[in-house]
């Protein structure tokens, strides 16, 4: 009897030491960031991933360490942003970067787009004295070739080496000061708040533009397979929902249900991805997993995650510790259905934002630079990590989130009460005394501006209003119109022809409607898109019907913040060609709008005199008594410079409640509306 209380007792004490160790020497959600944190460097993941899903018996501090890792060689640990760079070079212009001469070999298509994007850019110089960073392009190839130093290096202060591949060979030469942005670096490598991460791009990775996400559905339909696991041959293989095994492995007692493998599918069809992270060449399947909108679960990573220093990643990706299986098998099929949501929801933005093209990558790239020149006037993460993201919110307009016209609804905020009209006058004729005195009459009209753009001299008298009129001097450019001049002094602008015919009653709805969707434009005049197959190209007319993409910029209410995109973000070949052929104008600034918001425009109800009436003067764009639209060549090119076509169609028109209801007039808030 004693002796079987013994083995009782033994057996019991031995189960007890078991699940201790299984709980408290192997948890299943590893602390994402390393058990020694080096001083000083920012948190690049939390502490704890999904801590929701698995309750934590442990504390971090008391958490094993993993076993001691082989030394690597670091890039020099020594160097941090304030000891290694010099932004006193950066003062007045901000960042300006010159690219060293690429050496006489022949270099592959992907480093061709690199350059091509650099020089594209607004953060471009020809000239070295005028750089603040030196960007030289290392030519470095997985076969073990490497690139010499550049002329003059001096010890690499305020450098970037830019190399494609994971540390592909031994450096020909110390890299002292410089900067590294390197792809899928390795974790002790990496320099945090110094280098930058970047993704391992494949050759076919487009310039600009690049493809869109892949979810449509973002809640997994029935019957769609709950994982996706990468195959060393490409290709993907999917595993059943209600598969209970570990099958990345492939050491597991249970069933491991129905498995299908796809070797020709680049991208996954499945809610959850599963990564190694043990190699790097896995960057890739990364890119896919984003792109697919299936969520990342990296297993132990040893490799940073791309931009880590901007991104946050906890909101779209799940670090798992690969020596749980069953654990981490379970808790992803326990995920409530709101968070897996949100995170293939974050999925689709971060690519759309930061990886869909090599443009993009490299902008990143350098906007992160820059945002460590200017400290705390650079960009809070909330304009990293939400829509549309930090590539167009530009710092020079402003830092704080509640400027821009996307945040409004996080932020809890309104967009005020008033409105600036920005009155264009490009053609001989008579001043618009009629349109200032409706516009005036606006109860939000703060302000009334005349650009004025024609050949005629200034009138002598102007109409007395009861908010201030401001004349200002264009330069008989059509882009002038979306010039961010600073006495504009309110985020809505109300952009007119002198050509246009508006009631008072017109104004107050459509800028009503505006501060409803102060990020999108709101018009009465509207055209729309088509593909014409015959030509293999788009088109686009003016013809009265159920859809359109565009509203005319003759008339329309829009944030300011679209002047300073306008004229700081598109690139200048862009702009050019709506100075060369005016009638491109409107198509530009709705190929803007729509290519920030993903969203269409708005249309709201004029009178018949407004659709009959030549929104713009002749020589502009819309020349003409029935404003025909240009030839198509204009939305090609421009869809070509985007690199894909942003307009986005839409049916709805918003009218004002009791609209043309048989009910009293009296009644009726904007009755002008209805007037013949």
């Amino acid at each position: 009897m004693q002796s079987w209380r013994r083995k009782s007792l033994w057996l019991a004490l031995s189960a007890s030491w078991l699940l201790l160790v299984l709980l408290g020497g192997f948890p299943l959600f590893r602390p994402a960031v390393s058990p020694r944190p080096r001083p000083g460097a920012p948190q690049r993941w939390p502490c704890w991933l999904d801590t929701e899903l698995l309750q934590s018996f442990s504390q971090p501090g008391e958490l094993p360490e993993d076993a001691p890792r082989p030394p690597q060689a670091s890039h020099g640990s020594s160097c941090n942003w304030g000891t290694c760079f010099d932004t006193s070079k950066c003062r007045g212009d901000g960042l300006k970067v010159f690219v060293h001469p690429v050496a006489a070999r022949p270099i592959s298509e992907t480093h061709r787009k690199i350059l091509a994007s650099v020089e594209g850019s607004r953060y471009h110089t020809f000239s070295p004295a005028e750089a603040c960073l030196l960007l030289f392009l290392s030519l470095d190839s997985p076969a073990g070739e490497c690139s010499p130093a550049p002329t003059p290096w001096n010890r690499g202060r305020n450098h970037l080496v830019l190399s494609l591949h994971p540390a592909p060979c031994p450096r020909t030469f110390q890299l002292g000061q410089a900067m590294v942005a390197e792809a899928s670096p390795t974790v002790d490598s990496f320099r945090p708040g110094f280098d930058v991460a970047l993704p391992l791009l494949p050759e076919a990775h487009p310039l600009r533009g690049g493809a869109p996400g892949q979810l449509w559905q973002h809640s997994p339909q029935p019957g769609v397979a709950l994982l996706a696991l990468e195959e060393e041959r490409g290709g993907w293989r999917t595993a059943g929902a209600n598969s209970s095994a570990c099958p990345w492995d492939g050491h597991c007692e249970q069933d491991p249900g129905p498995e299908q493998t796809h070797p020709r599918e680049t991208l996954p069809n499945a809610t959850f991805c599963l990564i190694s992270g043990q190699r790097a060449d896995a960057s890739p399947r990364f890119l896919q997993a984003l792109q697919a909108g299936c969520i990342p679960v990296l297993l132990s990573p040893r490799w940073e995650l791309p931009f880590s220093e901007v991104i946050d990643w906890t909101k779209a990706a799940i670090v798992a510790d690969e020596r749980l299986p069953l654990q981490v098998l379970a808790a992803l099929q326990e995920m409530p259905p709101a968070r897996v949501l949100a995170l293939r929801q974050q999925t689709q933005f971060l690519w759309d934002a930061y990886f869909s093209s090599v443009e993009k990558v490299i902008h990143t790239t350098l906007e992160i630079i820059q945002d460590r020149i200017f400290g705390t006037s650079a960009h809070p993460s909330l304009l990293w990590n939400s829509p549309p993201g930090a590539l167009l919110a530009l710092p020079t307009f402003s830092t704080i989130p509640r400027d821009f016209p996307f945040y409004h609804l996080q932020q809890g905020s309104r967009p005020e009460g008033r409105f600036s009209a920005l009155i264009w006058v490009g053609a001989p004729g008579q001043p618009p005394l009629k349109l200032i005195q409706a516009v005036a009459g606006s109860q939000h009209c703060a302000q009334i501006l005349v650009l004025w753009s024609s050949e005629q001299p200034l009138p002598s008298r102007w109409p007395e209003t009861a908010v201030p009129l401001t004349v200002m001097d264009g330069h008989r450019k059509v882009s002038d119109r979306f010039f961010p001049y600073s006495a504009i002094s309110t985020d809505a602008i109300l952009s007119l022809d002198a050509r246009s015919s508006l009631s008072t009653s017109e104004v107050d709805f459509a800028f009503v409607v505006w501060q409803s969707f102060p990020e999108r434009m709101v018009g009465f005049l509207t055209w729309s898109h088509f593909w014409n197959e015959a030509l293999g190209g788009w088109g686009y007319t003016a013809e009265r019907a159920n859809e359109f993409s565009m509203v005319l910029t003759t008339a329309a209410f829009y944030h300011r913040y679209y002047h300073t995109l306008f004229t700081h973000f598109l690139p200048k070949a862009l702009r050019t060609l709506a100075d060369e052929a005016p009638t491109c104008v409107d198509v530009l600034m709705n190929f803007l709008v729509a290519a920030v918001t993903k969203l269409p425009p708005i249309k709201v109800p004029y009178g018949k005199r407004q659709q009959e009436a030549a929104p713009l003067a002749s020589g502009g764009p819309g020349s003409g008594p029935k404003h025909q639209p240009p030839a198509p060549d204009c939305i090609n090119r421009m869809a070509a410079a985007f690199g894909h076509m942003p307009l986005v169609s839409s049916r709805l028109r918003l009218d004002p409640v009791l609209f043309k209801d048989p009910v009293s007039v009296q009644r009726k808030k904007y009755r002008s509306l209805e007037k013949p």
